[in-house]
């Protein structure tokens, strides 16, 4: 938690870890049930249980909060991780429709979605390793 004179970040924000953990899993329940996700949930582990924790506890430090992934993993090295996944502008596009869905559906300040959108967005173009049709390497 912060002291009284620092801003609050967004994991606090958020509802610390009860609200993380909402996140991310009314992410991935998205991604489960949308059929507009499929295509994205085809290429996660068929049990979503490790997606969910390591997600959760990435956030966890990217948000502000304890950095639970590196305590267990390291530095996150995250297109490094993904780069086994093939990962366009599709998957890039569709891995933010959903984030954007869960941050509406769990009723996050609008404020703070435009914030996260724009970090995410960055990041989760990033991720991308798959060459589009008539463009070179990513």
């Amino acid at each position: 938690m912060n002291s009284p004179t620092q801003a609050p970040n967004p994991y606090d924000i958020l509802g610390g870890d009860p609200g993380v953990r909402a996140l991310v899993d009314r992410f991935y329940d998205l991604m489960d049930l949308e059929p507009r996700f499929a295509a994205l949930r085809a290429i996660h582990p068929s049990s979503l249980d490790g997606s969910r924790d390591k997600l959760y506890w990435f956030l966890s430090g990217w948000l502000g909060g304890p950095d639970l992934y590196q305590q267990r993993f390291g530095h996150p090295r995250l297109r490094m991780r993904h780069f086994p996944y093939a990962i366009g502008v599709a998957e890039r596009d569709a891995w933010m429709a959903c984030m954007r869905q869960a941050l509406e559906e769990q009723g996050v300040d609008a404020a703070l979605r435009a914030r996260l959108d724009e970090a995410f967005a960055g990041t989760a173009d990033w991720m991308r390793n798959r060459a589009e049709p008539g463009q070179g390497a990513a």
